[in-house]
């Protein structure tokens, strides 16, 4: 993938999150904040828990960081995988998301 698709992906993966941040609130009754600057998506948990998720254009990857941790994140053309062997994006925010909310959210990347 070249810079440009990389890019397009990643903004595409912000926006869909920052999306469904709002749609939580609605669906779920889930107090989040999402702030967004640039390349970097911020949840804010209403028990302070902060979740950020941004991209990096010179490696092409997804970085999340959570309570839990840093994951990284590369496209394999189909999903988005950790680079340590973990469960791919998706599954990983749904986890954390859930974890961090007390109910459980379905994260779509």
């Amino acid at each position: 993938m070249n810079e440009s698709e990389f890019l397009a992906r990643s903004e595409a993966i912000l926006d869909s999150l920052e999306s469904q941040a709002a749609d939580w609130e609605v669906l779920h009754d889930i107090d989040v904040e999402a702030n967004r600057s640039g390349n970097v998506l911020t949840l804010v948990f209403d028990n302070s828990i902060h979740v950020v998720i941004n991209s990096q254009a010179p490696m092409q990857e997804m970085w999340v960081a959570a309570r839990s941790g840093g994951f990284h994140y590369r496209f394999d053309g189909k999903k988005w995988n950790d680079t340590r062997g973990g469960p791919d994006m998706a599954e990983a925010l749904s986890q954390i998301c859930s974890e961090a909310c007390g109910a459980p959210i379905k994260v779509v990347v």
